[in-house]
């Protein structure tokens, strides 16, 4: 190649100092795309060989030698070199040796522009697969917990207050809800985000050759090429789609996380989590920390960060390619290899997570979980919402200057309050969880319903 291994030496008197190397060079970062750069040079010379633009005997030559260089790569057996701009510079260089001049033309009608957002695409469906399965797997684990604790109690939480108690199966398949809009939105940008090729769209204006950028779309999986030749290489939607997604997914493994951390607490003790998923202290020997929940909490802002950060670098561009975007991969990587840890290590931590179910009992039972209950028997006799709520509120607190719960509650704080003759009824927290018998509530016979759909939904994944 002129210039030395550039793909672009040849306007050039002179290489790029050493200085500009460092933060030109993206190769440490794109060469874990080789197999997919392989991949899209193979469709790229086969559409070049159909459509009669290159010599079948060049194109025979060349994808033989891209199957060698997958095989040196895969077997460790390729290392680019230094002077390899990026893994598309490393991947033709090699190709070139190995191919000759068939090698050299490997390049006809495409820029590295619509080449290296196919493999990102490629790429990133590829990652798809893995987290998504990871993904069931986790859903699986917070499902078969469920199961498990259906007659479960524990206090449900507004401002981290204790408020009125749910069963456990319904607090854990809330993040059930929660991991499956997720998946719904991982599965958009799988099924739609990705589903156009940009390969042949070329440095932005596309080709002068007649090539068939169908045939290609269709060789490396797509549905479609792209409409636009300037969209084609100027967009990163589908990575802002994958990057908000996770984002939103790294919000809610965070707020597990974070419950998983109040909830392993001597101060809670609504759950012992697993020694594999906790460690000890250097200093205090009787710490036992539940460091894969506080890493689940803390990987948000990181995510988050991805999304924010491709988004701030897309957003200031103009049509069409800019080099800024070369900072792409370094966001979905990120994300990409932040997922592949989490997931799991969250799966497992759910999977072997005991909870304490007398524990939970213990606090549900404490306080006056049943006051909204006490109201609600009174606007069943007829008050006004309001006058039950008022009523209830005072005998709460007169209950709690006295120390004691609502069911301990004398016919003189009754009367006080303005309950006279009013029979309270059961204030157990079985009794509050089992009067929610309204849709998505936390009666025994909702919480199956509940489950059972849960089951169908994610049994159809």
């Amino acid at each position: 190649m002129s210039g030395g291994t550039r793909l672009w030496g040849g306007r050039f008197s002179g290489g790029p100092v050493e200085a500009f190397d460092r933060l030109n060079a993206s190769l440490a970062t794109d060469q874990r795309m080789w197999a997919q750069d392989i991949a899209g040079s193979v469709a790229h010379v086969s559409m070049l060989v159909t459509c009669g633009i290159l010599p079948g005997e060049d194109g025979e030559a060349v994808i033989r030698a891209l199957a060698q260089v997958h095989q040196e790569f895969a077997t460790d057996q390729f290392t680019p070199a230094a002077s390899d701009e990026d893994i598309h510079t490393a991947v033709e260089r090699r190709v070139t040796e190995i191919a000759g001049d068939a090698g050299a033309r490997m390049h006809t009608a495409r820029s590295r522009n619509d080449q290296v957002a196919t493999d990102v695409l490629l790429y990133l469906r590829e990652a798809l697969v893995g987290q998504l399965a990871g993904l069931r797997r986790l859903v699986d684990a917070l499902l078969e917990q469920a199961r498990q604790h259906v007659d479960t109690l524990v206090p449900g939480y507004t401002h981290l207050q204790r408020a009125q108690p749910v069963r456990l199966a319904h607090h854990l398949l809330a993040y059930v809800w929660m991991l499956a809009r997720d998946r719904a939105r991982l599965v958009q940008v799988r099924d739609v985000s990705l589903m156009e090729c940009p390969l042949g769209a070329g440095a932005l204006s596309g080709v002068g050759f007649p090539i068939d950028r169908a045939r290609t779309a269709t060789a490396l999986g797509f549905a479609r090429p792209t409409r636009n030749s300037l969209d084609s290489v100027a967009s990163r939607d589908a990575l802002a789609d994958y990057l908000h997604a996770v984002a939103t997914l790294g919000v809610h493994l965070s707020r597990m996380g974070e419950e998983l951390v109040l909830w392993s607490s001597e101060e809670f003790g609504f759950v012992v989590l697993s020694d594999g998923f906790t460690s000890g202290s250097s200093m205090l020997p009787q710490k036992k920390n539940p460091d894969a929940a506080e890493l689940a909490r803390a990987k948000a802002a990181r995510l988050i960060g991805d999304y924010a950060g491709l988004q701030n670098v897309v957003a200031k561009l103009p049509l069409a390619y800019n080099k800024d975007l070369q900072e792409d991969k370094h966001y979905l990587f990120d994300a990409v290899d932040t997922i592949d840890l989490l997931v799991p290590a969250v799966g497992g931590m759910v999977m072997t997570a005991r909870f304490q179910p007398e524990r939970m009992l213990q606090a549900c039972e404490a306080g006056y979980l049943a006051a909204t209950d006490l109201a609600d028997h009174l606007v069943r006799l007829g008050w006004p919402f309001r006058r039950a709520h008022e009523a209830v509120g005072q005998l709460v607190r007169s209950c709690a200057e006295r120390g004691v719960g609502l069911g301990d509650v004398s016919p003189a704080e009754l009367a006080a309050a303005g309950l006279a003759g009013i029979t309270p009824p059961p204030v157990t927290a079985e009794a509050s969880a089992e009067a929610k018998v309204a849709e998505g509530g936390t009666s025994r016979e909702r919480v199956l319903e509940q489950l059972a759909a849960a089951e169908a939904e994610v049994g159809a994944w």
